[in-house]
């Protein structure tokens, strides 16, 4: 089964039952009797897809961006002259700054408007990466001199046609219900 499940048991009080279709490494408990929910619980390290996503994962990651992406920026800025590796560097940097920074932004506004299936962290991570590349790309037009208002909007509307394409195409992915074979007599 791969570890003690009770002090589940006693926690909640709860039936564990074998979860169906699901094999048998993940269980359904029900907490609240009153109500009748159910969680799927792994018993595995893997957690369940229906989980919500959690904040310290997130805040972790984004720190340690924040940090690398940051102070990167910070010595390359004050103690290296600007040849093709430190300027290479410097778009690294200032990607990895950027989706640090954005990134629990991103998950606090997924959190606060859910929408009919809560986002999951794949998309989270994507949709701040868009903000990261956004802000480097604009930075390397900058060298040229290449940023106008025009190009400002047009990079912007351009990044969030294709989210938006991405998100459609990811809710459009038809899947068939899941049916027990199990029948009450």
């Amino acid at each position: 089964m791969g570890r003690d499940l009770s002090h589940l048991r006693k926690m909640c009080k709860a039936i564990l039952q074998p979860a169906p279709g699901m094999g048998a490494g993940y269980f359904f408990m029900t907490c609240n009797a009153t109500t009748g929910k159910t969680r799927t619980i792994s018993a595995g390290i893997i957690p369940a897809m229906d989980e919500p996503i959690r904040f310290k994962p997130v805040a972790i990651s984004a720190l340690i961006l924040m940090l690398i992406g940051w102070g990167g920026l910070f010595y390359i800025i004050n103690y290296t002259l600007p040849y093709v590796l430190p300027r290479w560097a410097f778009f690294f940097l200032a990607l990895a700054a950027i989706t640090g920074t954005v990134l629990p932004i991103v998950y606090l506004f997924h959190r606060r408007f859910p929408g009919e299936k809560p986002a999951e962290a794949n998309v989270i991570v994507r949709q701040a990466l868009w903000f990261g590349i956004y802000g480097a790309t604009l930075a390397w037009l900058q060298l040229g001199r290449l940023v106008t208002v025009y190009v400002v909007v047009g990079l912007a509307a351009g990044l969030f046609a294709i989210e938006y394409l991405m998100r459609l195409r990811e809710k459009a992915h038809w899947k068939p219900p899941t049916t027990t074979d199990d029948q009450p007599s």
